[in-house]
């Protein structure tokens, strides 16, 4: 999905042991234990702090949020709405509350009635996924609008964006961002760097080998320049982002299946590089590769350890696929994922239960019964009750009058209406703790 981004889980090994292979090159530090749903590689306004006493209220999961509540919080809501659940008023406000008066997010303020300072580190994937899950449920322009500011105040000079502002930019953050520009009504390729003019899709596409890689890592992308070593983490997220899209895929059409072509250096080669579908083409057909080597399942391991599946990255690849309109393709670890992802979602929760809810709406399978599981009401039982399903109004309390382009609301009536609204990461892009 963003992110792109992992960390911290405890049994079945997913992801790398930080953002390094999921979002952010800088999480290693805050990494407990290895690969989750996508988390990201985050900072929060303070220093580690262990698990508090008491939750907020109105927060989804259990684990201490110092590293990933503002990540798996965005995208428990955004599946939610995904999947025609109101989320719990609660959970919305908290959100929201997380937001700094620049427009940024963190990972987690203890106190956000606290004014973010310098020492603040801000998280451009934090911000992308809330971007994407509170433009999706409408009702908080402004909050959007702001985040949105923050995030192209910060774009590199490349085009691209890291998970901590001043950092190179990477494949995953870049592509988070790219998926809540567009959500946020915004034509990414019309952002620019105030350097150079460069969009976000000339910063993302610099991370894909070409024709001087070896034949079996064309089209796969990096983390980032320094290393250039394929990452399947990464090429999933940069496969979605390149298209434009974020963590929410529209159901694929089953009758209009896209065949998946690896890169080609026959015809042009590098000289079209600069194409983000044949990007994303070929981003795709190099997780393809992978996922029939490895037994439609993408693999994982930490430094020394032995390789494992890796369950939220073959769901994000799943997503990529899906989005490539690859729907033949996506089909088979779609199917592995049914049999093998509901134990490690349960482990991790609701980043990783909405990581699975998204993967089965981009192929249009039914989340509610995937694999024997009802994901929608597992993933509903880690917060607050939600709010019941409802019909989408055609208003939007906070944006009316302002032009729209944010999204539409859920009410249920003006007293929860007043009170409610929400936010990939992602990525996972080029790619903590639940």
């Amino acid at each position: 999905m963003a992110p792109m981004a992992s960390m911290a889980h405890q049994a079945p090994l997913t992801h790398p042991v930080a953002f390094l292979a999921r979002r952010a090159a800088t999480a290693l530090a805050a990494a407990a234990v290895l690969g989750a749903a996508a988390a990201p590689a985050a900072y929060a306004d303070a220093a580690p702090s262990a698990s508090p006493k008491k939750l907020p209220d109105g927060l989804y999961g259990t684990k201490d949020p110092q590293y990933d509540g503002v990540w798996r919080q965005s995208l428990a809501l955004l599946a939610q709405d995904t999947v025609g659940v109101r989320p719990a008023a609660s959970g919305v406000r908290w959100l929201v509350g997380q937001q700094c008066a620049d427009g940024a997010f963190t990972a987690f303020r203890a106190e956000p009635g606290k004014p973010c300072d310098a020492k603040t580190m801000r998280d451009t994937n934090q911000t992308a996924a809330a971007v994407q899950a509170l433009a999706a449920l409408g009702g908080h322009g402004d909050t959007v609008r702001k985040a949105v500011g923050w995030l192209k105040s910060v774009q590199n000079d490349d085009g691209g964006w890291s998970s901590m502002p001043g950092s190179p930019s990477d494949a995953n953050s870049t592509s988070v961002v790219i998926g809540a520009l567009a959500a946020a009504g915004e034509k990414p390729q019309s952002v620019t760097s105030k350097k150079g003019g460069k969009t976000p899709y000339d910063g993302l596409l610099t991370f894909q080998l070409g024709c001087d890689a070896k034949e079996g890592e064309r089209g796969a992308f990096t983390f980032q320049l320094k290393g250039a070593a394929p990452n399947a983490d990464a090429t999933a997220a940069a496969a979605t982002g390149a298209l434009g899209k974020g963590f929410v895929i529209a159901p694929a059409d089953q009758r209009a299946d896209t065949p998946v072509k690896p890169l080609s250096c026959k015809d042009g080669g590098d000289a079209k590089k600069d194409d983000p579908e044949r990007a994303a083409a070929g981003g795709s057909a190099y997780l393809v590769a992978q996922l029939d080597k490895n037994g439609q399942h993408l693999l994982s391991a930490m430094p020394g350890a032995e390789k494992q599946p890796d369950v939220g990255n073959t769901a994000d690849a799943v997503a990529a696929l899906a989005a490539g309109g690859h729907s033949a393709a996506a089909a088979k670890p779609l199917k592995w994922l049914e049999k093998n992802a509901t134990d490690w979602a349960e482990q991790n929760g609701p980043a990783a239960y909405a990581q699975l809810v998204l993967a089965a709406h981009a192929t249009g399978t039914d989340p509610r019964s995937f694999g024997g599981t009802d994901l929608v009401a597992a993933l509903n039982a880690t917060g607050p009750k939600p709010a019941a399903a409802a019909q989408k109004d055609t208003g939007d309390a906070d944006d009316a009058g302002d032009g729209g382009g944010i999204g539409v609301w859920w009410v249920i009536g003006v007293g929860l209406a007043i009170g409610a609204g929400i936010g990939f990461l992602l990525s996972s892009r080029k790619k903590n703790q639940l």
